[in-house]
């Protein structure tokens, strides 16, 4: 499994220019073959973080989803409306609750 954990630094004004564009790019990714999980959410204590969750069956799914039209339209809309990202990509296996 693939994992990406990302944070966005940014301000309410840019949240709100992309909010559409997120909203398609998340509905859109769950359809993707090996798509286990895609999120963008607000920090509650900081409402100017915006944090990615991603869970991918395997890299060429992570790889495949990079490659299409909405990640292209997000893109654009990042570079009229800069965010400061900062993303990492883990490979991992799930495992039993430890508790």
């Amino acid at each position: 499994m693939i994992i990406v954990n990302a944070k966005a630094k940014t301000n309410s004004e840019t949240i709100e220019a992309l909010k559409d564009i997120i909203n398609t790019l998340e509905i859109e990714t769950k359809k993707e073959r090996g798509c286990l999980e895609y999120a963008f959410s607000v920090d509650i204590n900081n409402p100017n973080i915006v944090r990615i969750t991603e869970l991918w069956e395997d890299l060429n799914s992570l790889q495949d989803h990079l490659e299409t039209k909405h990640v292209e339209i997000f893109r654009d809309a990042l570079a009229q409306n800069p965010m400061d990202v900062e993303a990492h990509f883990y490979e991992s296996k799930e495992i039993d609750y430890p508790g």
